[in-house]
């Protein structure tokens, strides 16, 4: 009867998920449903519901969930400051000499964006309004500049530093450890959200160039393909592009302070999250007020200056004697304070006039609150499918596929990418990867290959019909000319390269593992 109920739980969430209720009350009506179910035919213990608070408080108090709404922050306010626009206009004017110019720009601008802002919503809409008509003007096939538009705004899944690979190491790290627990070890290794970062970052080099491999060999034309003159986008950013270099250095320096600082050991992922909404608020207020306005020019230099003087001079108070350099290190260190504290009120004042701090919070709580509370129907549903015994079926059910190893692997990489047809990869980083990660790991997979290789199968989720939210996002803004049929069928070769991507990092993990060993090594 155990066995029956855990199969039957799993089956009616997946089926209420596809009628398109509510993500967190289904996951939660229902593991309530079934548990009062068991309990009432005496296979369910009502001691693991009494878990349910301690868990809801671990994972408010969570400190590398905190990251989440900080780059989810980070990545809204970039994204209103219009960053990607003067990016995709200043990277086909230096492309538009060489052929497929738009489409190799789409790809690098959407690769560019994963690693600041990771909003697949915002970066697929933004491409599409501004680079989709002048690739079809440009004579570009409709089908491979919807495709190219799709896998580009979707990069933001597997590029650190990711919303997605934040959720997934969290879950990673929680599964690895109790496996080691249940194998007898109580002083694993930690696998933490950076090693993921560090782990995801080559493969997602390695799918940008097999796109751009793709684009080039397919997206000839004997038009020049750049922002056309007359365009009305064109037009509108024309004046506010400054010019390559000024254009690219922001949002590089932002992703080299926020990524490099992640693997360079010098910050947690929350602590880096944080470090990039300062920038991101920087860097809109400078856009706000021309090339660089006093106010971001000015934190931004003091911040900097706070960054020298901790390199190089001990900071710490209340130490029994400090040498004089480092006293007046301290007393630069006040003063920089000071005035950055001043400025960064000053940007702050400057955003929220503008209306630009208002929709960035607003956004970043809808999105966060999201995230936060299917956490919680995913938490309650993972503690009812073990109280059902579901988890040890699970185990049961992998260890004894043929094949062994491989064969659980591979079961459980085609599961998470059929379920990526119907269901967003947050559902499944909430409700499948608990369930099968502690398994395959107890068989000694590596948890950060695990992590960047179920990281990388989620990004399919985003480009296979009927759910894909990057089709979805794209046909919003397409031209009516472009029917829903072209754009699936652009998505799918697309779809085939992220599974070759995932097929190469299978048969070669180092890729996702040296790395992470050579930064973090003990």
């Amino acid at each position: 009867m155990r066995e029956f109920l855990d199969i039957t739980m799993f089956a009616a969430a997946c089926l209420a998920l596809l009628a398109g209720f509510p993500v967190a009350f289904t996951l939660a009506g229902v593991a309530l449903a079934f548990a009062l179910l068991g309990i009432a035919l005496g296979v369910f213990d009502p001691g693991f519901l009494s878990a349910l608070p301690q868990r809801i408080f671990g994972v408010m108090t969570n400190e590398v969930l905190i990251a989440v709404p900080l780059f989810i922050f980070m990545g809204v306010m970039l994204e209103r400051s219009r960053v990607a626009e003067d990016l995709l206009v200043s990277m086909s004017q230096l492309l538009r000499e060489t052929r497929s110019g738009l489409g190799v720009a789409v790809i690098l601008v959407g690769m560019l964006l994963a690693a600041s802002t990771g909003i697949i919503g915002a970066t697929v809409v933004t491409l599409g309004l501004l680079s989709l008509p002048a690739m079809l003007r440009a004579g570009y096939n409709p089908r491979l500049a919807a495709g190219s538009i799709c896998a580009a705004g979707s990069l933001g899944q597997i590029i650190p530093p990711s919303i997605a690979l934040v959720l997934v190491g969290d879950v990673i790290s929680g599964a690895y450890q109790k496996a080691q627990f249940d194998l007898g070890n109580f002083a694993p290794d930690p696998v933490s959200v950076g090693n993921l970062f560090a782990g995801a970052l080559l493969p997602g080099l390695l799918l940008v160039a097999l796109y751009l491999a793709y684009h080039l060999f397919l997206g000839r034309s004997s038009a020049r393909p750049g922002l056309d003159p007359d365009t009305s986008a064109r037009t509108e950013i024309a004046p506010r592009a400054p010019g390559l270099l000024l254009t690219l250095l922001p949002p590089l320096l932002l992703i080299v302070f926020v990524l490099g600082s992640i693997l360079a050991g010098i910050a947690t992922p929350t602590e880096a999250a944080s470090v990039g909404a300062v920038g991101a608020l920087l860097l809109a207020a400078a856009r706000q007020e021309g090339r660089f306005g006093w106010a971001a020019l000015l934190a931004s230099g003091c911040l900097l200056g706070l960054l020298v003087l901790a390199a190089f001079l001990d900071l710490r108070l209340g130490r029994a004697s400090t040498p004089p350099l480092e006293s007046l290190g301290i007393g630069a260190a006040f003063l920089l304070s000071a005035v950055a504290s001043a400025a960064l009120l000053a940007v702050l004042w400057r955003l929220w006039r503008d209306g630009l701090l208002v929709e960035a919070l607003r956004r970043t709580t809808k999105i966060s609150c999201m995230i936060f509370i299917i956490l919680v129907g995913a938490t309650l549903f993972s503690l009812v499918f073990r109280g059902l015994g579901g988890e040890r079926m699970v185990q049961e059910f992998l260890t004894g596929m043929p094949g062994g190893l491989w064969g659980a692997i591979v079961t459980v990489m085609a599961v998470i990418f059929l379920l990526g047809f119907f269901l967003d990869f947050v559902e499944i980083t909430f409700v499948v990867v608990p369930l099968v990660a502690p398994a395959l790991l107890a068989l000694g997979v590596d948890p950060v290959w695990l992590g960047v290789m179920i990281a990388l199968n989620l990004q399919t989720s985003f480009m296979t019909p009927p759910f894909g939210l990057a089709l979805f996002y794209l046909r919003g803004v397409a031209p009516e000319t472009l029917s829903t049929g072209d754009i699936y069928r652009g998505a799918f070769p697309f779809v085939i390269l992220q599974l070759l991507a995932l097929a190469i990092l299978a048969a070669y993990p180092p890729l996702a593992t040296w790395l992470p060993g050579l930064i973090f090594k003990p």
